[in-house]
């Protein structure tokens, strides 16, 4: 290990105290389920049903179509009421497969098959991983089977839990751990048996120290794995940031992590993994914290994905009395998606139903001033860029030099440039658009050249 934490970073508010010490909470939707066909990096799923189908719990409703692709499983039974357009988190539309929610929840018969994953070949492994549709549920659901299945397992060194749970407000993963810290451990186990010259780290910051405690436990006797407690600082649970602590490397966005020995999964994906080695138990469900100075009785949830954003709001009691809502967010503060409307469906990569009585963003533009070129946002960049700069070029519409000299691709758009800013200038707000710009204009010169 390098060094006890990364370069750069942030202290933001956690106000984890909303939330921290509710247990999570099974919820069964009511209503209709909505199954985005695009849940992951990678190819849509292609739908394996149609218009007034009957459906079961855990049954595959659209199968990967692609390497780079993955499974959607029904959380519910059912009749499909259509294969439709549906609005996102973003606000646009996607295809979408709806099923009437009979709110019985009538499982296939063939779930619940109990085997030791220790008994499991490689090959059975990640082919239950594929089945069950597991994606990466810490970031941008990548489909774990492909991430599983590097070109070189023997050249890694690393097999990375990670439990940091950095962003302020979120702690579903705490509890988790908390409370399955056994199947966690199993599950890198499973992971292990993949990567014959790895050793497993569970990487937990420090503001957790019940969890941190429950790992622990689980992972005595155990040789090959070990819990790492960190300092609590954000990002310390950016895929990047972790691994520059764990193996001591920075790489840049054009490597994976696989590329340095090093394979990084969130521990509700770990998680996910055993149910589905030991069980055959697919994807089906996540773990979602509801949770914000406008939400009546924050809380942690068991969400069958595909439930609305609005039935789980009400499902922690809805808005608090007197609250003014300002902004609603999926995921936190820091890294999360603002949403317009909170009748859009859960997702496999949904962690968190943040509401927010002040808006930092509004705050931010009605005190913007010029830079006063301070140099903060530099300092706490973990990625080591220049936002000052890379802002300027922006403004100068300069793109070529935002991306080649001020390696403006980096940006990981964690946040800590805006939050640690005093003149509040939206720095990761404009980079998020400039690397859009970018990814839009080369895919244009790549049409082009066919």
């Amino acid at each position: 290990m390098a060094k006890d934490t990364f370069r750069g970073g942030v202290h933001p508010e956690e106000h984890k105290e909303l939330s921290r010490d509710q247990a999570l909470r099974v919820y069964d939707a009511k209503g209709e389920m909505v199954f985005l066909l695009s849940q992951h990096i990678g190819k849509p799923a292609k739908p394996v049903v149609k218009k007034n189908d009957e459906v079961l719990v855990g049954q595959v409703i659209a199968e990967a179509d692609g390497f780079v692709s993955a499974n959607i499983v029904s959380s519910c039974s059912g009749k499909v009421k259509g294969i439709e357009k549906r609005r996102t988190l973003s606000g646009a539309m996607m295809d979408a497969i709806v099923i009437e929610n009979d709110g019985e929840f009538r499982p296939l018969v063939t779930q619940e098959e109990e085997t030791d994953p220790m008994t499991l070949g490689n090959a059975e492994i990640l082919d239950r991983v594929k089945a069950a549709g597991i994606v990466g549920l810490g970031g941008a659901g990548f489909p774990t089977h492909v991430k599983l299945a590097p070109k070189d397992p023997s050249g890694i060194k690393y097999v990375i839990a990670n439990g940091a749970e950095c962003e302020p407000y979120i702690t579903c993963n705490d509890q988790l751990m908390r409370t399955k810290a056994e199947e966690i451990v199993e599950g890198v186990e499973t992971i292990l048996r993949l990567f014959p010259n790895a050793e497993g780290v569970i990487a937990i910051e420090h503001n957790k120290p019940e969890a941190i405690e429950a790992m622990k436990k689980a992972c005595h006797g155990k040789k090959d794995i070990r819990v790492l407690a960190l300092p609590t600082k954000y990002p310390q649970g950016g895929e990047r940031s972790l691994i520059a602590v764990i193996a001591g490397v920075y790489y840049p966005a054009s490597m994976l992590p696989a590329d340095v020995g090093c394979i990084v999964d969130n521990v509700g994906t770990i998680y996910a993994i055993q149910q589905a080695a030991r069980y055959r138990r697919p994807l089906i469900q996540n773990g979602i914290t509801v949770t914000g100075e406008a939400v009546a009785n924050p809380g942690n949830f068991t969400v069958r994905i595909g439930t609305s954003f609005a039935e789980l709001l009400e499902a922690a009691g809805g808005l608090k009395e007197g609250a003014t809502l300002t902004k609603a967010l999926c995921g936190g503060p820091m890294m999360g998606i603002a949403m317009s409307s909170l009748d859009v469906p859960t997702q496999k990569t949904s962690n968190a139903l943040t509401l927010l009585v002040d808006d930092a963003n509004v705050l931010a533009k009605e005190n913007e001033t010029n830079c006063l070129r301070c140099g903060r946002c530099a300092a706490a960049c973990p990625q080591g860029l220049l936002p000052q700069q890379m802002l300027h070029a922006i403004h100068q519409n300069q793109l070529d030099r935002f991306e080649k000299k001020y390696y403006g691709m980096e940006c990981i758009s964690c946040g800590t440039c805006s939050y640690i800013c005093p003149a509040r200038r939206p720095l990761t707000e404009s980079f998020k658009q400039a690397k859009a710009e970018v990814l839009a204009a080369r895919r244009a010169a790549a049409a082009g050249g066919k």
